[in-house]
């Protein structure tokens, strides 16, 4: 089996584990373990913190002391015994425990399977611009596969679910230890402080930057809402007669899945908007987009509304990679050669660290101010008002940042 494809296969499982649980977890919690949408929310909160502290941590290890292909392994057999811990429990607190661990062991990896990829291709004399991208494509397409396979086997309000995602992250943790050595680079001069992207911190010395990295983290907020409490969303249209049997309740996870399909597309329309409209404006495009991702949500139904809901998933492409990889460049352009790393790296703990820790909660809280909840049951819950909300508060932080973030660079990014 050529490099090429041990690399292809990798990067499936990477993300078909993630696939697993992420879209469909929410409604298993909300249906069949009746959590509230605050503990819903604290649960998914657990990639934010996890995003804080693992990646720097796992990356002096690799830097120091084990091979990165190693490590990868280690942390998918960990992360793949906390998702069979947490099939075999009905406890909230349990439950929070190991999707903590499971994310504190998973989010590390999405680094390092770009490291131990980087290190396979150079050693076989491959050109990373080249040959990398084809391979990573197919990480959004194990993505899409989970999902489906999910859905299409009844497992989406299951634990069955985490024992698909179980034993994938344990096989990849097998095949991990098959990979090319990837041996610590032992690099002298790195701090503790740029492993972290603290080094970065002199970015907020300039207003400008300052203002991005703090809409940044606001954005940041919204990024996994329709992730937490879309299947659940759509699930909840089971107890109305005339949408029981439509096909966005019965397979909500596969409807779902067009914001995946959206994404790979919307990836190659970005040069396109940045060589013509610049940074600034594609930034607002993605902040809009999130008030139409919301608000269609919040109108749609499986039925005659099905439209809007389908809208809905393929604005969620331009919502999320206009942010996100739009954002990335802008800092890439802004940050000195010396700290580049580090930016990245900020930007990183900025949108899905301190923005994911804030918006698990706040959803949460904002989820339970508009259901009603008798002994410990949910007796009902105002999806459109919900929705309304979320779609309101990105209205709000495109409308400000518009007029507070002044002087765009006019140097446009090159791709």
């Amino acid at each position: 089996m050529g490099i090429k494809t041990r690399l292809t296969l990798m990067n499936f499982l990477q993300f078909f584990i993630w696939g697993s649980w992420l879209i469909s977890l929410g409604g298993y919690m909300g249906r069949e373990l009746h959590f509230e949408g605050g503990e819903i929310g604290s649960i998914f909160a657990t990639m934010g913190i996890a995003s804080l502290v693992m990646p720097g941590i796992v990356g002096i290890i690799a830097d120091k002391w084990v091979n990165a292909e190693r490590l990868y392994g280690i942390c998918h057999i960990i992360g793949g015994a906390c998702l069979l811990y947490a099939s075999t429990t009905q406890e909230y607190h349990h439950i929070y425990l190991a999707m903590l661990l499971n994310m504190l062991a998973y989010m590390p990896t999405l680094s390092l399977a770009n490291t131990v990829s980087y290190n396979a291709l150079e050693r076989y004399k491959c050109d990373l611009i080249k040959d990398f991208p084809p391979i990573r494509v197919w990480g959004t397409i194990g993505f899409i596969c989970a999902m489906w396979v999910v859905d299409l086997s009844g497992f989406k309000h299951s634990s069955a679910q985490l024992y698909i995602g179980a034993a994938s992250a344990l096989l990849l943790g097998v095949y991990a230890f098959t990979l090319p050595a990837c041996p610590p680079a032992q690099t002298e001069g790195k701090s503790l402080a740029s492993s972290f992207g603290l080094e970065a911190l002199v970015l907020f010395k300039k207003k400008r930057m300052a203002i991005f990295f703090l809409f940044s983290m606001l954005l940041g907020a919204a990024l996994q809402i329709t992730n937490t409490y879309g299947d659940l969303f759509l699930s909840s249209f089971a107890s109305i007669p005339e949408y029981a049997d439509s096909f966005g309740v019965k397979h909500s996870v596969i409807l779902l899945s067009i914001s995946q399909i959206s994404e790979t597309l919307f990836i190659l329309a970005i040069p396109f908007f940045l060589r013509h409209f610049g940074i600034k404006q594609v930034m607002l495009i993605s902040m809009f987009a999130w008030v139409f991702r919301f608000g269609l949500f919040g109108l749609g139904d499986p039925g005659s509304g099905l439209w809007m809901l389908i809208l809905s998933m393929i604005v969620y492409g331009m919502a999320f990679d206009f942010f996100n990889i739009s954002g990335s460049l802008f800092v890439e352009q802004e940050s000195a050669s010396s700290i580049r790393a580090a930016a990245q790296g900020l930007f990183f703990m900025m949108t899905n660290g301190l923005g994911a820790i804030i918006g698990g909660y706040a959803s949460g809280a904002v989820v339970d101010a508009f259901s009603t909840y008798s002994e410990g049951m949910l007796v009902a819950r105002e999806w459109t008002t919900i929705w309304l909300i979320f779609a309101a508060y990105a209205l709000v932080i495109g409308v400000v940042f518009a007029v507070v973030f002044k002087g765009e660079n006019k140097r446009q990014t090159k791709i």
